[in-house]
């Protein structure tokens, strides 16, 4: 399985995984005004768990990191991935193995619907991230080709899961007219496409490159960027973002906007930087491994760069189109209120904090 990291996000992913109710206790146990936990110089720590902290959609978690964004603003970030069979990100978050979710915006509506108040405080990216790719001489050129078809996606329930039963549903097919089967990410989703365990497998780069460079599959359907997911999904689909459990948000409202400080930061660094500069400064196993060269790595950011927002605020329309997904995929209703599924006013602090002119329209309370 193929899953680059630092050896720190490893070790912290796997320990997350084993973690024991004394250590909760002991980190809920901290100042409220600060994170899960402080350092001797009072500096709140914040334990914030990835979707998958090496894919292009999730890069500017580590980025800050890397940019010393984090420490600049005052906190300790204490960043890990989720692993390929183990606990989601967003899933960690709401059962308080970690205080934050790297993870897409779409969940939070998933949580109304079961009855847990979970908060986006920050959007990073205005789609998805995503392509559907398809093994050579499929012919699949749409979600209505699906039918018959055997489609990979992340892990069966999750966000990639609702975008592909959403796209088939606008196509008038049914689940039952097709198969979703979990390929994860990465490795495996290669090996799914290269031996045909899959017909198409919706993911991300830098594996969409080495799909292409291989010859292995090719992109169907474009929900990488912008202007592609307006056009699949019928507007802007917030996706990458943090996400916090409402009361936790409201008990650490110092270290929340150390946190968004810190990435808004990083945002407005991504918008006036190359796709080789931000390469550059992430860890090197992220741009060059078994799967693709850093010039790959950086042909595909390059390609892909405009999903990222520069200013962090949720965009107009967005959550309401996240949420015409999910009701037409069956995850949802009519019923749930979007207002309190995200936040603004942390991102329009960390903007006026540093003289940063917003570029996105916001999201009002109604979405």
């Amino acid at each position: 399985m193929w899953l680059p990291m630092f050896k720190r996000s490893a070790v912290i992913a796997a320990s997350l995984a084993l973690a024991t109710l004394g250590t909760a206790t002991a980190c809920s146990s901290s100042g409220s005004s600060g994170g899960s936990g402080s350092s001797d110089s009072g500096t709140p720590t914040v334990r914030l768990m990835v979707g998958g902290i090496d894919k292009q959609i999730y890069l500017p978690y580590e980025l800050a990191q890397q940019l010393g964004f984090y420490k600049k603003y005052g906190v300790n970030v204490v960043l890990s991935t989720e692993l390929d069979g183990g606990v989601g990100a967003e899933d960690a978050m709401a059962s308080g193995q970690v205080d934050m979710a790297g993870a897409w915006y779409n969940h939070t509506i998933d949580f109304q619907v079961k009855g847990k108040a979970v908060e986006d405080i920050i959007q990073l990216s205005g789609a998805p991230g995503e392509r559907v790719m398809c093994a050579t001489g499929e012919n699949v050129h749409s979600a209505a080709d699906f039918k018959g078809k055997t489609i990979g996606v992340t892990d069966l329930g999750s966000g990639t899961d609702t975008l592909i039963k959403f796209l088939a549903a606008q196509k008038g097919l049914k689940t039952s007219d097709f198969n979703r089967v979990g390929v994860g990410a990465g490795a495996t989703v290669v090996a799914g496409l290269q031996n045909h365990k899959v017909d198409c497998a919706i993911t991300t780069q830098p594996t969409v490159a080495a799909l292409e460079k291989k010859n292995i599959a090719y992109s169907a359907i474009d929900l990488a960027t912008t202007s592609g997911a307006s056009s699949a999904l019928g507007g802007m689909w917030p996706a990458a973002s943090v996400l916090s459990r409402t009361d936790w948000v409201n008990s650490h409202k110092d270290a929340a906007q150390k946190v968004v400080d810190a990435l808004v930061a990083t945002m407005h660094w991504i918008n006036t930087h190359s796709a080789a500069d931000i390469a550059n400064n992430l860890p090197a196993s992220y741009t060059n491994n078994a799967l693709v060269t850093k010039a790959d790595y950086i042909t595909a950011l390059t390609q892909d760069k405009g999903q990222f927002l520069p200013d962090g605020i949720m965009p107009a329309g967005g959550p309401k189109t996240s949420l015409a997904t999910e009701i037409l995929a069956g995850n949802a209703t009519s019923s749930v209120d979007l207002s309190t599924t995200f936040t603004n006013d942390f991102v329009v602090a960390a903007n006026k904090l540093e003289g940063f002119t917003t570029t996105t329209t916001p999201a009002g309370a109604n979405g």
